[in-house]
């Protein structure tokens, strides 16, 4: 797709996240399944959930701009996941491998929050009032769910980094 302008920009980076999602579906579904944490499990399958209707938010907000409900490869997603993929085969101990877990979906969270962010931006530029709301929804899922991830790694008492530490030394 050319991009002429900010309108060009905005569709192609819609298609973007909408593959992104997409594909974050079936990655969520394997950590959740992945997690000995019974919490950090519970958070991912939290967030599947949010992320269907994140989907189906993205299918609206297409359609209310008469485009085609589709999404363009999004090779920075790729890349997460497969360094995600790398880093949980490679790490035998399971509160480790959970401590690890929690980095990549905190990667694909910072991910997600600068691409609605921007989206959010981009809809108030072009007058997009009503789609800018529904993106502004979804921003602030991916807010949320950061801080649960930071919140099950860093709780004192049984975090997931402290549980990784003792178990690893």
């Amino acid at each position: 797709m050319d991009m002429e302008n900010l309108y060009d920009l905005f569709v192609e980076q819609l298609r973007d996240i909408y593959y992104a999602e997409n594909q974050l579906l079936k990655a969520l579904k394997k950590m959740s399944e992945k997690a000995t944490c019974p919490d950090l499990s519970a958070a991912y399958s939290e967030h599947l959930e949010e992320t269907r209707g994140q989907i189906e938010t993205l299918e609206r907000v297409m359609q209310s701009l008469d485009l085609e409900v589709k999404g363009e490869k999004c090779e920075a997603i790729m890349g997460i996941l497969k360094e995600a993929d790398e880093l949980i085969s490679e790490t035998e101990n399971e509160a480790v491998r959970d401590a690890a877990m929690i980095l990549a979906a905190q990667k694909v969270e910072h991910y997600e929050i600068a691409t609605y962010g921007t989206l959010c931006a981009f809809a108030d530029c072009l007058g997009l009032d009503a789609q800018a709301e529904l993106l502004r929804n979804i921003l602030a899922e991916e807010r949320s769910a950061d801080e649960k991830l930071t919140k099950l790694a860093m709780n004192l008492k049984n975090g997931v980094n402290k549980t990784a530490m003792q178990e690893a030394a």
